[in-house]
């Protein structure tokens, strides 16, 4: 249902003044998931360096065990940037931003995974009636 004139102005004067507000737009950005998923990318991604730092300087100095940590921590890293990039990925997370919608991300009614063959079935039982 549209809003009324005067329920736009008065949305738009609301909008306005949360916009000019600078500690609610931190405690909006602060409260929202994909902010903090993105953080933890970044963060991720500057302990994947480190790691390679590490790896390499225990190749130059010959000490393996010390080139083993570092290889241990930039596998660990990346399971954790990927982990977190999926999570970043959520249908949830988007509710934040305003957009509702839910992808199915692959899974039946069952909620197990759809394999190929599945996924070109419900294709093929989706398409137009005109095309068959």
């Amino acid at each position: 249902m549209p809003l009324s004139e005067h329920e736009q102005r008065l949305f738009e004067q609301i909008e306005r003044s949360l916009a000019e507000d600078p500690k609610f737009a931190s405690a909006v950005r602060a409260s929202d998931p994909r902010f903090h998923a993105r953080r933890r990318l970044l963060v991720a991604a500057g302990v994947i360096i480190a790691g390679l730092a590490l790896l390499v300087y225990g190749a130059v100095i010959k000490t393996p065990p010390l080139a083993v940590a570092g290889f241990v921590v930039m596998l660990a890293s990346a399971a954790f940037a990927v982990q977190s990039h999926r999570r970043a990925q959520s249908p949830d997370l988007h509710v934040v931003g305003g957009t509702t919608s839910r992808r199915r991300g692959g899974r039946g009614r069952t909620g197990r995974r759809l394999s190929f063959l599945d996924r070109m079935e419900d294709r093929w039982r989706q398409r137009p009636e005109g095309h068959r």
